[in-house]
């Protein structure tokens, strides 16, 4: 029986930080960076402020962002512990496809400020095409054919749909299943792979310590809390963006 002293974090206490960090995030690349600072040309607010008005939120929108930072590679391990440990893999792609389609208006409201936007697709997308690769990888080493498939498909279509990371989502996921018995190897090159894909990602050095006080344990579960917070906070920052900043601002 071990006496080691027990770590702290359920994967609940994981999944709170996500989503806390995500919003912190979201807050910035919505309320600010769409409607404050109108970076896609589509805020009610376009004309009403100057251009120092606008970079005078610079800076904070920045720090915002980088808190968001250490959202993503929390949500790709939990994904992976699910997959690992799912019974079903059917139900739970069943289940993270259609929180996926549900969230496809809600994020097109909140980060362009119209219902349907072709030009990319919400990170539910790419955690379902990550998840795919996972369960085509599973058992890759009596079947070889796997490993470049269970890679190549999904990352194409992570690019090809131009979902939120793209294909380096698809890749870290696929990093995160083939390394999760090599916890500081996982985190060492998850990280180099986000950071070359963009140099503001240096904040997933703190995902990968709170990742290494993850105890195994799953925690309180408020299962669809979890799955429908990204819709629904979406689509409320769209509401605070759209009609209440037109107001203060």
């Amino acid at each position: 029986m071990s006496t080691g002293r027990r770590l702290p974090l359920t994967g609940s206490a994981l999944k709170w930080i996500a989503i806390v960090t995500m919003l912190i995030d979201h807050a910035g690349a919505c309320l600010l960076e769409v409607f404050v600072m109108n970076a896609y040309g589509s805020s009610p607010l376009a004309g009403r402020l100057t251009g120092e008005q606008i970079m005078a939120w610079y800076d904070f929108d920045i720090q915002l962002r980088l808190v968001g930072r250490i959202a993503f590679p929390l949500f790709c391990f939990l994904l992976v512990e699910g997959a690992v440990h799912t019974r079903n893999m059917g139900k739970y792609m069943l289940r993270m496809t259609v929180f996926a389609l549900l969230s496809e208006v809600p994020f097109d409201l909140a980060f362009h400020n119209t219902p349907f936007f072709a030009g990319s697709q919400n990170v539910y997308l790419t955690l379902v095409l990550g998840l795919l690769a996972v369960w085509i990888l599973k058992g890759w080493r009596l079947q070889l054919w796997r490993l470049p498939a269970g890679l190549l498909l999904p990352a194409f279509a992570a690019q090809l749909l131009h979902t939120d990371y793209g294909a380096v989502g698809v890749l870290v996921i696929v990093i995160m299943f083939l390394l999760r018995e090599l916890p500081w190897v996982r985190a060492a090159v998850c990280t180099i792979v986000l950071v070359a894909f963009n140099a503001l990602e240096w904040p997933v050095v703190v995902s990968f310590l709170l990742i290494a006080l993850y105890n195994g344990e799953r925690g309180r579960q408020l299962k669809y809390f979890f799955y429908g917070f990204y819709p629904v906070h979406l689509a409320a920052l769209w509401v605070v963006g759209r009609f209440l900043l037109v107001n203060i601002l």
